[in-house]
C-alpha cells in the first residue's frame, strides 16, 4: 500500500481532467458523479474518453461487487466501448484480494496487459529537455493535432480515425493545453502534454510510434510539456496515470508511484 491520500489524489486527478476534456469535446458528454462511481463518457470513438472509475475509499468486497456490476451496466448501455479504471489502493484488504473475480463475475476483462499505477511528484519546474534527434514543437494547428492523435493510434493500437476523432477539431487542444510533438528530420514520432488541474500538472497521451520507440523519445518530450505547463502556470507538481509499458519512464523524471490501477472492458 502506499500512501492514502496520493492514491485519492490520483483519482481525483483522473475525475477532474476527463471532466475537462469531456465537455470541451461534446458538451452533451455523460459527466456524472455517482455514489462511488464517477461517470466520464463521450461516447467516442476515441476509447480513452469513454471512462468510469470507482471513486470510494476504503471500499469493501460487497461494496466492490455491486459497483462493478453497475459499472459494467452504465458500460453496456453506451453504444461505443470504453474503460473502466480501478484504483486498487482505494480498496479494502479484501476487496483488493476478490478484485479479479468480482471483475469476471460482473462480466469485465482486462483491457490491457498488466497493471498501470498513479504517479505525481513534486518535480517542478524541470529544465529545458534536450535530445539530439528531436526537435519540439506545441501543437498549434489541425495538422500538428492530428499528428498528435495518429502517433497515439499506432502506440496504443487503435484505428486512425478513432483517435481523429477524439481530437481533431479541438481548441482546447490547440489553445489550452501544453501539447507538444518531438519532430525527428520533419516527422512528428512523439508527443505529449500536461493540463492543470487542481493546481497540478496532469501528464495525459503520453506516446511513441511504435517505430521509433526505445530511444528516449517519449521522456524527452515528457519533459518538454513539463517545463512548459509549469512555465505557464507556476505549478509544481505533477501527477499522471501510467500502463504497464510507460511506467519505467516517469521515475527517471522524479514521478513516485502510488496506487496500482486495473484497466477494465466488458467481455467480449
Amino acid at each position: 500500500m502506499h500512501e492514502l491520500a496520493d492514491s485519492v489524489e490520483s483519482m481525483e486527478q483522473l475525475a477532474s481532467v476527463w471532466r475537462t476534456l469531456l465537455l470541451d469535446r461534446d458538451p452533451e458528454a455523460d459527466v456524472r458523479d455517482l455514489p462511488g462511481i464517477a461517470v466520464r463518457w463521450a461516447d467516442s470513438r476515441f476509447a480513452f474518453w469513454n471512462c468510469v472509475t470507482l471513486t470510494g475509499v476504503g471500499t469493501d468486497a460487497e461494496l466492490l461487487e455491486r459497483q462493478l456490476k453497475e459499472a459494467a451496466q452504465i458500460m453496456r448501455g453506451k453504444s461505443r466501448p470504453g474503460f473502466l479504471w480501478v484504483f486498487e489502493d482505494l480498496l479494502d484488504d479484501e476487496a483488493r484480494a476478490t478484485l479479479d473475480t468480482a471483475a469476471e463475475q460482473a462480466g469485465l476483462a482486462y483491457a490491457f496487459p498488466g497493471t498501470g499505477t498513479g504517479m505525481a511528484g513534486d518535480l517542478l519546474p524541470l529544465p529545458a529537455p534536450h535530445h539530439p534527434d528531436l526537435t519540439f514543437e506545441r501543437v498549434t494547428t489541425e495538422d500538428q493535432l492530428r499528428a498528435y492523435a495518429d502517433i497515439n493510434a499506432r502506440a496504443y493500437g487503435f484505428p486512425l480515425e478513432d483517435a481523429r476523432d477524439g481530437l481533431t477539431g479541438s481548441t482546447l487542444w490547440m489553445h489550452g493545453i501544453h501539447a507538444y510533438l518531438g519532430v525527428r528530420d520533419g516527422t512528428p514520432v512523439a508527443c505529449a502534454a500536461t493540463v492543470e488541474a487542481q493546481g497540478r500538472l496532469f501528464v495525459l497521451l503520453v506516446a511513441t510510434d511504435p517505430r521509433w520507440q526505445r530511444r528516449g523519445y517519449g521522456e524527452a518530450v515528457t519533459r518538454k510539456a513539463l517545463n512548459e505547463g509549469a512555465r505557464a502556470t507556476g505549478a509544481t507538481r505533477a501527477t499522471l496515470h501510467a500502463t504497464a509499458a510507460g511506467a519505467p519512464v516517469y521515475p527517471r523524471i522524479g514521478f513516485r508511484p502510488n496506487s496500482p490501477m486495473r484497466f477494465y472492458g466488458l467481455t467480449p
